[in-house]
């Protein structure tokens, strides 16, 4: 049942990247370590660089390959699964790590794979 194409995926990347830095401020992500806070900034500000440098259709200076990205997807993936129980985040800020960590996940495990055209 994979039905993300890469264009669905592009069109997602620039809300998906704004989130991540909005809504830290937005949510009060910080309570229990300020890491919780600094890392969705951060990521979010380096998932809009890898979005604008990605080779599709909302690549804006296209370098990076699609497959690099969806490599880098699935890392920030399990590495926002993980970071709760690294860094001892808890409540909201675990809670904000775990939903999109499980999302970038299910949205990686989703993607149909390109037919190669001759």
């Amino acid at each position: 049942m994979k039905f993300i194409t890469k264009q669905i995926h592009a069109y997602l990347d620039y809300p998906v990247a704004l989130a991540l830095i909005g809504l830290p401020f937005l949510l009060g992500l910080g309570t229990s370590n300020p890491l919780a806070f600094q890392l969705s900034v951060a990521t979010g500000v380096a998932a809009l660089i890898l979005t604008i440098l990605t080779d599709h259709q909302t690549g804006l200076i296209r370098v990076v390959s699609y497959r690099l990205h969806l490599i880098v997807d699935f890392l920030v993936g399990v590495v926002f699964v993980l970071a709760p129980f690294i860094f001892s985040f808890e409540g909201l800020d675990a809670l904000f790590y775990w939903i999109n960590g499980a999302a970038v996940l299910l949205v990686v495990s989703m993607h149909k794979p390109e037919v190669a055209t001759a």
